[in-house]
């Protein structure tokens, strides 16, 4: 029995994106054993993931950490893996190539690097779509690909009885009004408005509802809606994704939660501004789709309330 290793370090969204691709190489390597090395915030998540045998923790220390280094080139080298899927395909995944496989082959580590399409540069590469991306590098690595395409997130699921209960949720909508500190112009600046406009429009027939993550808590208050969490903690990524499947439209900016909509087949609308295409990311699925604005300043409530009316009725 082979040992394979899957590399997927973040962020959110992009775990929700390699779902197809993880039970693609899953499928393809039958008879092996799947690994994954991932980062603290998800490392709990993959080991439920079924298709996971195991999961390797990267601290994502500083590259001159050469104690750190040392520790995980040890840790990596005692599953002696037949072959890598790096499905991160960054500067840090590329150095790790160098300095844990340096004898790797594009038969044994499999990346855009290492699958590049004959004449074409990376930056162009790069301006498709990026499950497209991972469907070609996989594919030139000799996997069959038949769900990269299309990812089920859906393994992600855990019970929320109990927080549902506590909330009494049953017909509600989701909000996800945030986005990092350092990523201002994914912020849509009018959740309030959207909320009065769903709340005069539908008789107050669905709770508005947000779900906060850690850092986001004290920003919820700004938000006139309920705010979701377990014992006064933020939901767990399971505990987000459940709430999601449940709900009736998800109204989120470009950030992680957006991803798991789309990826969970479930309802909803994901806000762009200029900072990158709902196609480069791949996010628009068949109740999923998205709005883009130069700015996201000049989307009005009334646009986005129009367009999630089209989709939710």
């Amino acid at each position: 029995m082979a040992k394979i290793l899957i590399i997927k370090l973040g962020s959110l969204g992009d775990i929700a994106q390699i779902s197809g691709a993880i039970k693609d190489i899953s499928e393809n390597h039958k008879d092996d054993e799947i690994h994954i090395m991932t980062t603290k915030p998800y490392f709990g998540l993959f080991k439920k993931n079924p298709n996971i045998s195991n999961v390797i923790l990267d601290k994502r220390l500083p590259r001159y950490n050469l104690i750190y280094l040392y520790s995980l080139m040890k840790n990596i080298k005692k599953y002696k893996f037949s072959k890598v899927y790096d499905l991160q395909n960054s500067s840090r995944t590329s150095f790790y190539k160098k300095i844990l496989f340096p004898k790797a082959t594009k038969d044994t580590w499999s990346s855009t690097e290492t699958t590049l399409p004959t004449g074409t540069s990376k930056d162009d590469f790069d301006k498709d779509s990026v499950l497209s991306r991972f469907d070609h590098q996989l594919k030139s690595s000799g996997i069959n690909t038949r769900r990269t395409l299309s990812p089920d997130f859906s393994w992600s699921l855990t019970d929320i009885s109990q927080i549902k209960n506590y909330h009494q949720l049953e017909k509600y909508i989701v909000l996800f009004p945030f986005c990092s500190p350092h990523l201002t112009s994914k912020k849509w600046p009018y959740y309030n408005d959207l909320i009065n406009l769903i709340n005069e429009n539908y008789d107050n027939n669905y709770k508005i509802v947000i779900a906060p993550g850690p850092n986001e808590i004290k920003e919820a208050s700004n938000i006139n809606a309920l705010c979701i969490l377990d014992n006064g903690k933020a939901l767990d990524i399971s505990q987000l994704a459940s709430l999601i499947k449940d709900s009736s439209f998800v109204v989120a900016n470009d950030t992680g939660p957006a991803h798991i909509t789309a990826h969970l087949g479930s309802r909803g609308v994901a806000l762009f501004g200029s900072h990158t295409s709902p196609f480069k990311v791949s996010i628009e699925r068949e109740n999923f789709k998205a709005i883009q604005a130069p700015e996201l300043s000049k989307l009005s409530a009334e646009k986005v309330f129009e367009r999630m009316s089209e989709i939710i009725s």
